[in-house]
């Protein structure tokens, strides 16, 4: 595929489902909050972070993820919330983003002073605010520009501690003679009825759960009545699933949650990571598995930039088993994940994936496409279908006004 300009990326409507509300905020504000909230940087300037904590090339899982315990300190009030969801709005619209799924782990950030509800809420009203803005503008109302809509997606999570959050201490302590993964199940579960309760009663758009963190040795099958709550409310599922773990968790995500996307799916291929003795040809039990998500047309959200920090033996981008995905027709989307700690934006890891990935017109167009379709979308069918429809018109007409074939 010839080069294409960085300008038609920029203009091209473009979707993010997988991106994480608190590893997306702007340097300046994680700044300003936490001089505010007493919260102690290891610099106080954003040059000093980049170099000390936000960087463009991560050691390890743990260096990556250290940016978090930050993020997250300045992330315990519905103001904090509500103002750092706005500018993520903002700043996503800003890059041609028109969908969007915003998801977060509302039990990491309540305390006493905030709710697992309040939380939600404030995420809602702060790309709330930054729709309205957009969707009033004079291209909107003239149909000269698409228009912007978002979901919340809400984490449970694999693994937790009592210095994760407040919330998660006390439930601890509550349960202190309980197994631990009874206690991630009940957690689970309780962020489940939160959100479905949140749907029924205040129509929030949340439109899909998911469970992130620790992979190695904290299934999804911990989680297996929350989602099966979720599955019988006509919910949305999305899993972080083949990321740490081998092509079996994949399968779990499947089985185990019912999952309509799964998030990251980098070990899909890897034979070698499958455990299960039972599994006689590993080969055999890997193209199925791919098959079977292709076929059912389960999207997978890759992440390009934060899929090299955090897998060291994915050397490049060129060594990314996203050409394998497309080759076996699975139906793929690019996402930022972190939009601040991965130091990035989804016209960035489009660019990249131009760059390092030898993709065809069509496919390019329709990996573009996929991160629509693939939305859980917060209207009906209907509405999201005349939204797509749109959507690739507007591709088109981009497309030949830059002279970029698109088939």
């Amino acid at each position: 595929m010839k080069k294409i300009p960085e300008s038609f990326l920029q203009k091209i409507p473009k979707a993010d489902l997988h991106v994480h509300l608190d590893g997306s905020l702007r340097l300046a504000t994680l700044i300003e909050l936490a001089r505010k909230e007493g919260v102690a940087l290891p610099a106080y300037t954003e040059k000093g972070l980049r170099q000390k904590v936000f960087k463009d090339k991560y050691h390890s899982l743990v260096e990556y993820l250290r940016g978090f315990s930050y993020t997250k300190a300045v992330m315990q009030s519905a103001q904090n919330i509500e103002r750092i969801a706005y500018e993520l709005g903002q700043d996503a619209i800003s890059e041609g983003v028109r969908y969007m799924e915003v998801r977060f782990a509302p039990q990491q950030h309540a305390n006493e002073h905030l709710t697992v509800q309040q939380a939600l809420r404030a995420a809602v009203q702060g790309l709330v605010r930054a729709q309205r803005a957009h969707n009033t503008s004079k291209a909107v109302r003239q149909r000269k520009d698409l228009p912007f809509y978002f979901g919340i997606i809400a984490c449970a999570m694999r693994n937790f501690s009592a210095d994760s959050s407040y919330y998660y201490a006390s439930m601890l302590k509550v349960l202190s003679q309980t197994d631990k993964s009874r206690v991630i199940g009940i957690a689970s579960m309780e962020l489940a009825k939160t959100v479905v309760q949140l749907i029924e009663q205040e129509h929030l758009p949340i439109v899909g759960f998911d469970i992130a963190g620790e992979e190695a040795g904290y299934p999804a099958s911990n989680h297996f009545l929350s989602y099966h709550y979720i599955h019988k409310h006509f919910l949305c599922k999305t899993v972080h699933a083949g990321e740490a773990y081998g092509p079996e968790s994949i399968f779990s995500a499947l089985t185990d949650c019912h999952a309509n996307r799964i998030g990251h799916g980098t070990n899909l291929f890897n034979t070698h990571l499958i455990q299960d003795k039972s599994v006689k040809n590993k080969k055999l039990y890997v193209e199925k598995l791919a098959n079977y998500l292709a076929q059912e047309r389960i999207g997978i959200e890759v992440c390009l930039t934060s899929n090299l920090q955090t897998r060291p033996d994915i050397k490049n981008i060129t060594a990314h088993p996203i050409k394998k995905m497309i080759r076996h027709g699975l139906s793929v989307c690019i996402n930022t994940d972190n939009r601040l700690i991965s130091h990035t934006s989804v016209t960035r890891e489009l660019q990249l994936l131009i760059n390092y990935v030898d993709l065809t017109p069509l496919e390019f167009r329709n990996i573009i496409i996929a991160g629509f379709k693939n939305g859980f979308f917060p209207g009906s069918y209907l509405e999201k279908r005349n939204f797509v429809h749109r959507v690739q018109l507007q591709y088109e007409q981009l497309a030949r006004e830059y002279q970029v074939p698109f088939y």
